[in-house]
Order: C-alpha cells, then structure tokens, then sequence
C-alpha cells in the first residue's frame, strides 16, 4: 500500500528536521511552504474538488467557465484583463456534507456564486476563474500563482495564437512536470481553426506538453462560443469531482517533487555519498516522503524468494 498524503507530508518534514540549517534556506523554504499548505487543506472540506482554469489574456478561461456553469456567472468582455480577481462558482451541496466557505477564504476567493448539481456538474464541484497569468498587474500575477500552487485539479486554457507562448510552458507546466494526472491542457476558440489546423495545433501542444515533463496529460479542443469540446470538458471534471482524488494526487505528486529536490541538494548519488551528520534519519526520510519503502521491501523478499530456491538446503529448498 502507498503511503498516505499525510505519512509523505510527515517523512518530508522529518527529513527537512534532520537537516537542519545544513541546507540553505533557498532549498527548504519552497518545501516547508509546501507542508503548509498541504496540512492546511488536509483540514478543510475533502467533499469539495477545487478545479482551477487558467491562461494567458484573451484565452477565454471566463466564456470557458460560463459554458461549463451554463450560466453567465464570470464576467466577460473586450478590456483586458477581464479577470482581475478570482472567482468561484460552487457546485450543490455534497452527500457527505461539508462547509465551502473555509476552503474558500484559504484560497481568498471573495466572489462566490452557488448553483444547483445536475447531470454535468456535480455536487462538490467548485470552479475557479484565475486572473491572467500573463498580466501586466503584479497583484494579478500573484493572485494566479497562489491559486495554482493550491488548486486540486488545473486545467490551462490556451487560445491558437499563443499555446506555445513561453510565458506559460518555462513560467508554470514545466514547474508542474510529473503531475500529468491533475494537469488539463484546452485548445479555447477551436472553432477559429480548420479541422487539419485544429489536428495540428493538438499534435503540437502535446508535444510541447511532453517536453514540459507532461506527457500523459490530457490535451482537447474546445469552443466556448460554439460549445464543441464543452461537453468533454465538463464530463473529465465531473469525474474528478466524483472520486474525489485530486486532492490526494495533486500534493502527493507536490511532495514527492520536493522529496527529490531535498535529495538532490544533499548530493545522494551513487558517485556523491552525504556527509555523514546529514544522513542520521534524512535518507530514510526522504525515501518514505518519494514512497520507496515499500518498493524496496517488495524487492528484498523476491530477492530471498529467489536466493532460496536457487542456493538452500535441498530439502528446505524443496518445501
């Protein structure tokens, strides 16, 4: 069984413990804020999947997040940016129960609209319109940031004209790289290309994706003008919000990244063994936060499994 979010969370902060002040600040203070946040959302509502869209200026994220509403909730229009605060549309209230309004003021989303669960959208659902990650306001920029570093599930919406902007793939999907599972990337004003153009464009926004260090991450065409690729769109989030696993998957794979970028920076490499006083309990740790345990105890007892039958006392060997 893989570790839990709360055991990788507990093994990193041990191993950031048994380092101490060996590590430069410029190493453990992106993983500290990690746990933070991780505990943080840990005790708030686990009945909620927070769905982020994102983009770049005139990407259309706001007509994208109205069509998967179906309802003019996030306001639109030809002023740029449009999105200058983040706003949430909540989704119905969920079986289990739960209270939004926390999970709302972590992330400061002070615009909230609440509309009925149907076919499409269900309950426990709550959608996110990002301000402009490209935006020319510092205060928008940061208000995006804090929102992607904390969102379940993120779904970039990119317009043909600058799905390739660098602004996007160096600034934040190559950042994001092992998280294929909690990264959607949309072809918005899909409608605006011929179908071969349409084809060529997604052949090569996968690429790029894979580049990033995304290559499973999903990659579709839509219109939020026509409504083509809507219905897709809303069905891969509903889904999420049904198993309720983004959550666990999007700071697992946080945590996991950190564990490898702490590891890195103690020098444990073949060639490089650490200093002695570093490695009392900060390997270990470090292997429990990246789930290795329970590898290595899977390969141990092949090993032994192994070792008998080929090597034992024969009539050990033969029972």
């Amino acid at each position: 069984m893989s570790p839990t979010l709360a055991q990788r969370a507990d093994a990193l902060a041990a191993a950031l413990d048994a380092a101490g002040d060996r590590l430069p600040s410029t190493v453990t203070d992106a993983p500290r804020a990690l746990l933070t946040r991780v505990r943080e959302r840990a005790g708030l509502s686990a009945e909620h999947t927070v769905v982020a869209l994102a983009g770049a200026t005139g990407s259309g994220k706001s007509s994208l997040l109205n069509a998967l509403a179906g309802a003019d909730l996030a306001g639109t229009g030809v002023r740029r940016p449009t999105t200058s605060h983040p706003s949430a549309v909540v989704v119905g209230s969920p079986p289990g129960g739960g209270d939004p309004g926390p999970l709302l003021d972590w992330l400061e989303v002070a615009r909230r609209h609440a509309v009925a669960a149907g076919p499409g959208l269900p309950a426990g659902l709550v959608l996110l319109d990002l301000p402009d990650h490209d935006s020319v306001v510092v205060e928008h920029r940061e208000r995006a940031d804090r929102l992607v570093a904390r969102a379940d599930l993120l779904v970039w919406v990119v317009d043909p004209q600058k799905y390739a902007d660098a602004a996007l793939h160096e600034g934040y999907l190559r950042g994001l790289a092992g998280r294929d599972d909690v990264v959607v990337l949309v072809l918005n004003q899909a409608d605006r290309l011929g179908p071969a153009e349409r084809d060529a464009v997604l052949a090569d926004l996968a690429r790029l994706a894979a580049a990033d260090g995304l290559p499973r991450a999903r990659v579709l065409a839509a219109s939020a003008r026509t409504g083509d690729g809507v219905d897709a769109l809303r069905d891969l989030v509903r889904v999420a919000a049904e198993r309720r696993e983004s959550t666990t998957r999007r700071f697992g794979a946080d945590l996991r990244a950190a564990a490898r970028e702490v590891a890195d920076a103690c020098g444990t490499t073949a060639s490089r063994r650490p200093r002695a006083v570093v490695a009392d309990g900060l390997v270990d740790a470090l292997a429990a936060a990246a789930g290795v345990p329970t590898v290595v105890d899977a390969v141990r007892r092949s090993a032994v499994r192994r070792a008998g039958a080929h090597i034992g006392w024969p009539p050990v060997r033969w029972l």
